[in-house]
């Protein structure tokens, strides 16, 4: 069985999506042109054309996340994303996973907080294998009761490895807790241990057939094939499982409040060697907030600290020597409210007072002098040039596309990312900081070595 991606690699693989939505500059705003349809049952259908090798990757992406698991279930979405390679009525349990290996094939599955994802990697002559395997446990899981208590151990071994035992992705739990005080981002995707354990047989189950249909799914093939092949493929398969009601997962999400204070959270573990420092504000995304705000942030945490070209690590790992590394994030993507973080760590012999001071000097010069024209192009640039060959590679458009769809956002909005981007002026990326840096929405972090006693 693949291993499985947890709450911090499914970051990373949002923040490369994200730095993928680049391209050269075009005279059009096309990118991939991919093509789209939808199956009789709703269920929709990307396609991108890639015909320099005779591979695919196909991808499966159901719009459901860890933030939109019933009370008291946290871990749900990612248990069942396990328990979905344990058998249907048809195929044994693992017998999915090696039939892929043996056509020579590729596969693996995540979860996040607004989608599932299932792909394979393989020759293009098995994809019409891959949409009947898929479809196969899309409608006919199987589940017995040895399968879920041993994959229950599973999950619970994951959690101790990845995040009992790093400090720092413990307490990015405690931050994502402080900084959401409603809505569920503030729940880790693998869940909270005593939840997880409790999760139950029926829990999967009934997770599994509120929210597993086609027209709850987004189906994307990348690579040497055509719509009307994915058509043919697809009818027969994907296309003769009914369609079902699906909640409306928005509305049952919920609002986040208005947030009237800052906060700060500190935590010391004697497994930690170097000290590090972060604030995060809350953030416009796709659907949240105002969404002509998230181009300019894109852009304005490029030149605050996008790399060794960018404001904060010029300023304090080069110039001043305060730090040893700095920079900043922001993402878009989402159902729910993003996040705007800068983020530092010290060299040895700096305090975390003057470190942070010095960060606060620098958004506050920001705020004030704002960004130059010259700034605003360089960034634009590095931004494009980050993905010049995200064409050429199979995967990573389907994973852009299929996590674009399950969020809301269209085909065209992804296409015209470049020009969107192009189109940024120096007083919309001040505008938006003005909007996004605002003390009573943030959350500042610091994680120190504790020496052991």
């Amino acid at each position: 069985m693949p291993t499985r991606s947890t709450l911090r690699s499914v970051l990373l693989a949002l923040l490369a999506a994200a730095a993928l939505l680049a391209a050269p500059p075009p005279s059009t705003a096309a990118v991939f042109e991919p093509e789209t349809f939808v199956l009789g049952n709703g269920m929709e259908v990307v396609v991108i054309p890639n015909h320099r090798v005779p591979v695919v990757s196909h991808m499966v992406w159901y719009k459901v996340g860890a933030a939109d698991e019933p009370d008291g279930k946290s871990g749900i979405a990612h248990f069942l994303e396990h328990l979905m390679f344990k058998g249907t009525e048809n195929r044994a349990p693992g017998e999915f996973s090696r039939i892929v290996n043996r056509v020579g094939g590729s596969e693996n599955a995540f979860t996040s907080y607004d989608y599932t994802a299932y792909y394979q990697n393989v020759a293009k002559d098995q994809l019409g294998l891959m949409m009947a395997l898929e479809a196969d446990r899309m409608a006919n899981l199987s589940l017995t009761q040895a399968a879920v208590d041993s994959e229950r151990e599973v999950i619970l071994e994951e959690r101790r490895s990845r995040t009992d035992n790093s400090p720092s992705a413990l307490f990015g739990e405690q931050i994502s807790a402080a900084t959401y005080l409603a809505y569920p981002y503030r729940i880790p995707v693998i869940g909270w241990e005593n939840e997880m354990r409790r999760l139950s047989r029926q829990d999967a189950i009934d997770f599994y057939r509120t929210w597993y249909a086609p027209n709850n799914a987004v189906l994307v093939v990348a690579g040497d094939v055509t719509a009307d092949e994915v058509r043919t493929l697809a009818a027969p398969t994907y296309g003769a499982i009914p369609a079902r009601e699906v909640p409306d997962r928005v509305a049952r999400r919920g609002q986040e409040p208005r947030q009237l204070a800052a906060r700060r959270l500190e935590m010391d573990s004697p497994r930690v060697d170097q000290p590090s420092w972060s604030r995060r504000w809350l953030a416009a995304g796709s659907l949240w907030g105002d969404p002509a705000q998230t181009a300019p942030l894109q852009v304005l945490s490029e030149i605050l600290g996008g790399g060794t070209t960018s404001r904060l690590y010029r300023s304090l790992v080069v110039e001043r020597k305060l730090a040893v590394s700095a920079g900043s994030g922001y993402s878009p993507d989402g159902l729910g409210p993003q996040t705007f973080t800068v983020y530092a760590s010290p060299r040895d012999g700096v305090g975390l007072d003057a470190l942070e001071a010095a960060v606060a000097g620098e958004i506050a010069r920001l705020l004030r002098d704002g960004v130059t024209e010259e700034e605003v192009a360089s960034a634009v640039t590095r931004m494009k040039r980050q993905a010049i060959f995200a064409r050429d590679d199979m995967l990573a458009p389907a994973r852009l596309f299929g996590q674009a769809m399950v969020a809301g956002r269209g085909i065209a909005e992804v296409e015209e990312w470049p020009d969107r981007i192009g189109a940024v002026t120096a007083a919309q990326i001040v505008e938006a900081a003005g909007a996004v840096f605002v003390p009573e929405r943030s959350v500042t972090a610091i994680l120190r070595p504790k020496p052991s006693s």
